[in-house]
Order: C-alpha cells, then sequence, then structure tokens
C-alpha cells in the first residue's frame, strides 16, 4: 500500500526505537519488511502500529510497504481520538512525523503519558453512559 494513503494514528516517534528499527532496515527491501498492521476507520485506513517502521521505510525513501488487516479487536474509540489528534495537528501521512522524533524521555511524555490520561478519562466516561467526552 502507498505510504501517503495511510493516515497515522500516534503523534511521535521515539529517535531511540527509530534508530534501532533503522540498523534493521540497512539491507531491506520493500517486500522483505514484516507486514504493517493497518485498519479502515472511518473514511481513512490508519496504521494501529508499525508507524516506526513505516517511518523508517519512508526515511529509505519506500513509497509503498507490505501491510496486513488488523484483525484484533481493539478500542477503536481510543484509535478515533488518536486519529482526530493527528490530524488536528497536521499529521495525515507518516512523512507529517520527520519534525517529531523525539527522545524517550519526551516520547514518554509528549505520547504516552497523553493517551493514559484519554485511556483514563475514556473508560470513566464509558463507565458513565456518557460517550460525549472532549479530549
Amino acid at each position: 500500500m502507498k505510504l501517503d494513503k495511510i493516515q497515522p494514528s500516534q503523534l511521535y516517534i521515539s529517535k531511540d526505537k527509530l534508530a534501532s528499527v533503522m540498523k534493521n532496515f540497512e539491507a531491506l527491501e520493500p517486500k522483505q519488511m514484516e507486514p504493517i498492521p493497518v485498519k479502515k476507520l472511518g473514511e481513512d485506513i490508519i496504521f494501529t502500529d508499525g508507524h516506526t517502521r513505516a517511518f523508517a521505510a519512508y526515511l529509505r525513501g519506500f513509497s509503498d510497504v507490505m501491510v496486513c488487516w488488523e484483525g484484533e479487536e481493539l478500542d477503536w474509540d481510543e484509535y478515533e481520538i488518536c486519529v482526530k489528534w493527528c490530524k488536528d495537528e497536521g499529521i495525515r501521512t507518516v512523512a507529517d512525523l520527520k519534525n517529531r522524533v523525539v527522545s524517550w524521555s519526551k516520547y514518554t511524555v509528549l505520547w504516552l503519558q497523553r493517551c493514559k490520561k484519554m485511556q483514563k478519562k475514556l473508560r470513566s466516561k464509558k463507565g458513565q453512559g456518557n460517550k460525549s467526552a472532549s479530549f
């Protein structure tokens, strides 16, 4: 699938994880990559995982990546929120993450803690039977 046709659902990339992934990409061709999981969410095809591998592929100049359809039953409310965050911040393709590669400590604060707060708030709203949470 074309990389520029897949909507990210993550706002940041860990610099440390990217460095590790890039080492594995040195001799890879696009067909040799492990497929990246995607899912249709509304009108978009989104990454459900594999953002770092997709970004590494972009950096290597790949325009296409192997994908597989996400088979797990995930919390799609969370993904909708994450995709909205991405769109609100102008993240429409994996290339848009180029200025969002951050240290692990920043990644933890900027992304992981943000997601944990959202998940906690969403669980609380669902427990109350109110789905009109604002994030």
